[in-house]
């Protein structure tokens, strides 16, 4: 485990949905999408703190090891969606989470899936344990992919802990199965971007 030890970590959880069919035709390939959940102690969970920097800093360590995590859940298929979120315990903000997961977290997310063009979606609010959350996902290259709008939902059933934080990372192998609503398309990009 790569994570800063300034940070103290209670579990890992992790997600995988295979969808192989959906309504209409059996798309070309099954979409996975996978999430990797860590939940850590919150340092500031029941009193007010102006400098969030010690939750920023060293936040690189977390996006690095929850990408790593993610992606290997895919079984070595690559990474066309992202997206990133987390919980608050009640003694907690939101703004914990954000200050764990803004750009420090994210540029090493972004380099632990192979790399990604687009800022990455995300999600986050304070909650009691067991709280479902909704992780958007986007196309990594370009967020006005339509085809890609997408979500996991994880829910823990023994966390946040009101002095907790969960930090979620998420990537998919895909777009939604037979996405018609126009838009950019990932060819699109492709050839946008050669």
């Amino acid at each position: 485990m790569s994570i800063d030890s300034s940070y103290q970590v209670r579990a890992f959880h992790s997600f995988v949905t295979e969808t192989h069919h959906d309504a209409g035709p059996a798309p070309a390939q099954l979409l996975i999408k996978a999430a990797v959940a860590v939940v850590i102690r919150n340092p500031f969970a029941g009193r007010w703190v102006e400098d969030l920097s010690p939750l920023t800093a060293p936040s690189a360590s977390l996006g690095t090891e929850l990408g790593e995590r993610a992606v290997a859940l895919l079984g070595g298929r690559p990474v066309e969606s992202y997206g990133k979120g987390g919980l608050a315990g009640l003694s907690g903000e939101q703004e914990h989470v954000v200050a764990c997961i803004t750009t420090v977290f994210g540029d090493a997310f972004r380099d632990a899936v192979g790399g990604g063009k687009a800022w990455i979606s995300s999600a986050s609010k304070t909650a009691a344990a067991g709280t479902q959350i909704d992780i958007p996902l986007a196309f990594k290259d370009e967020v006005y992919v339509r085809s890609h709008y997408d979500a996991i939902t994880i829910a823990l059933p023994d966390a946040p802990h009101p002095d907790e934080l969960v930090l979620i990372a998420a990537v998919a192998t895909g777009g939604r199965p037979n996405a018609r609503v126009g838009g950019l398309t990932v060819s699109d990009i492709v050839a946008r971007d050669a």
